[in-house]
């Protein structure tokens, strides 16, 4: 039994997230277990590192999933191209061009793309600029959506309230699952914000996310930057444990899950 490893990258405009689900197979997830079903002639999942929403990006996914050599084309194991390309091959001929796999590569037996990962990088991009640009419409959030002048934002009181939140804390307050039944705790080891060129970028490092967790995160964020709350509000917010504590959820568009680190 092979076990191969998947590098990802997608646009997530047109889908209904990664997670395959049973009213659609518009998702990331489904379309690949179609395509990898068809190269081994059996029914095939695909594991994902996570589980990004509907209209969230990917620069670096990561998945993988298991088949016995034997069952692959006869034709792969005959060519003078090596298996991993061939595979990587297969899929970018079958998938939209909004998604394509960056690389495959044979991993260990017990791998697994989500139980092994160690950390997950997020980047959240905000287009303040005071006419919003055309060609990033889909890679730029506007906050609020039909805002047409710039916000001015204290980037540095922002960067104080993140760092509050650095280290392990329980960020149930920050999850828009009401009826998570498991453990809400999470770690975050950094967190960067800049700003340049009317464009904020906000990067998110840590060991694992809850459901809407960067994009609620984004949203208290510029609460603060807006003037609307202070730096020192996240603690008690944390506290909370308590949703409607913290701010806003931020639109899908600006979020990309960029690495994932095993």
């Amino acid at each position: 039994m092979k076990n191969y490893k998947l590098i990802l990258q997608y646009d997530g405009t047109r889908y209904s997230g990664w997670q395959k689900q049973g009213n659609t197979d518009n998702t990331i997830q489904a379309k690949l277990e179609t395509i990898a079903s068809k190269l081994t002639g059996v029914p095939t999942d695909v594991n994902g590192s996570g589980r990004t929403d509907a209209g969230v990006h990917a620069f670096g996914q990561v998945a993988n999933f298991r088949c016995e050599e034997s069952t692959l084309p006869p034709k792969f194991l005959r060519s003078e191209e090596t298996v991993t390309d061939l595979i990587r091959d297969y899929f970018n001929n079958a998938l939209p061009m909004d998604v394509r796999v960056l690389s495959v590569s044979e991993a260990p037996a017990r791998f697994h793309a989500r139980l092994n990962a160690k950390e997950k990088h997020y980047r959240y991009v905000i287009d303040n600029a005071a006419v919003p640009d055309v060609f990033t419409r889909r890679y730029a959030a506007r906050i609020p959506a039909e805002q047409e002048a710039r916000v001015s934002y204290d980037i540095e009181a922002m960067q104080r309230a993140a760092n509050a939140l650095i280290g392990e804390h329980d960020f149930k307050s920050f999850c828009d699952n009401r009826h998570m039944k498991k453990s809400t705790v999470r770690s975050i080891h950094d967190i960067r914000i800049v700003l340049q060129d009317d464009r904020i970028t906000m990067d998110f490092y840590g060991n694992g996310f809850l459901y809407h967790m960067v994009r609620i995160l984004v949203g208290t964020l510029l609460e603060v930057g807006s003037g609307k709350r202070s730096a020192d509000d996240i603690s008690r917010i944390l506290q909370a444990l308590n949703r409607r504590e913290a701010g806003f959820t931020a639109p899908a568009q600006g979020l990309f899950l960029v690495e994932v680190t095993y």
